[in-house]
C-alpha cells in the first residue's frame, strides 16, 4: 500500500493540479483526507460547497463499501428512493453530467452518484470516492475503443501504476481527488460489510472546505 501512496502522491505532483482553487477536508474516526475540486467542472464543484455550506452533510456516513471498488457517501440510492416515490409528481432532483477528459477515475477520484437514468445526469446528494484495482494496458485499450475515449499518456501510467475504475469513466461525473490522506481512504474501504456492502459499523464522516490561510 506504501507503494501505491508514493505513486499517487508523486503523478499528483506532476499533473499541475494544485492551480484548482477550492479543496476540502474530511473527517473521520480513521483519520482525516484532503480533496482537491476541479474547476472544469463548476457545476458539481459549486453544488458539494454549497451543500457544506448548508450542512447537507452534517451526520453524514459512508455508508456502501466495497473494497477494491468505491467508498460511497451521502444520501443512500435506498433512501432517495423512497423520498422520490413519497412524491411521484415531484420533479427529481438531478445535476446535469459533466464530462471532462481530465477528470478520470483513478484511485482516489471523487465522483458524483446516480441511478440508472438516460441523461447520466447525478444524484445531488450522493458522493463516491474510487479505491479502484489493478488495470490492465489490454483493458484500456479494449475500453478505449469501446466508449470512444483517448487516454493520454499521463493518464495510461496512472491507471496502469496506481489503478481505477476506467469503465465508469464517461458515465459518471468525477469532480475531485484526493490528494493527502489516501491511506485513511483506503482504510476505510476495507472495514467489513454485510450483503448489501452497509459497513457493520456506522462510518461517519464530516466535511468542511479548506480556507487557504489555514491549510
Amino acid at each position: 500500500m506504501k507503494k501505491v501512496i508514493l505513486l499517487f502522491a508523486c503523478l499528483l505532483l506532476s499533473s499541475g493540479l494544485f492551480a484548482q482553487r477550492h479543496r476540502l477536508q474530511f473527517h473521520t474516526d480513521f483519520g482525516t483526507f484532503k480533496v482537491l475540486l476541479y474547476d472544469y467542472t463548476p457545476a458539481h464543484r459549486d453544488l458539494i460547497l454549497r451543500a457544506i455550506r448548508e450542512d447537507v452533510y452534517k451526520d453524514a456516513l459512508f455508508n456502501r463499501i466495497i473494497d477494491g471498488f468505491v467508498v460511497q457517501g451521502g444520501e443512500h440510492d435506498i433512501d432517495i428512493e423512497k423520498r422520490e416515490a413519497a412524491h411521484p409528481t415531484k420533479k427529481k432532483d438531478r445535476l446535469p453530467p459533466e464530462f471532462d477528459r481530465r477528470a478520470f477515475h483513478k484511485v482516489g477520484a471523487l465522483g458524483a452518484g446516480r441511478d440508472d437514468n438516460p441523461a447520466k445526469a447525478s444524484f445531488f446528494n450522493q458522493i463516491y470516492f474510487v479505491v479502484g484495482r489493478p488495470v490492465t494496458a489490454e483493458e484500456l485499450d479494449n475500453l478505449a475503443q469501446k466508449k470512444g475515449i483517448h487516454y493520454t499518456e499521463e493518464q495510461r501510467e496512472v491507471y496502469l501504476k496506481i489503478g481505477g475504475q476506467p469503465r465508469l469513466d464517461q458515465d459518471y461525473t468525477v469532480f475531485g481527488e484526493v490528494y493527502e490522506g489516501l491511506d485513511v481512504l483506503l482504510a476505510i474501504s476495507r472495514l467489513k460489510t454485510d450483503d448489501a456492502d452497509f459497513p457493520i459499523n456506522n462510518v461517519p464522516f464530516h466535511v468542511e472546505e479548506i480556507n487557504n490561510e489555514n491549510e
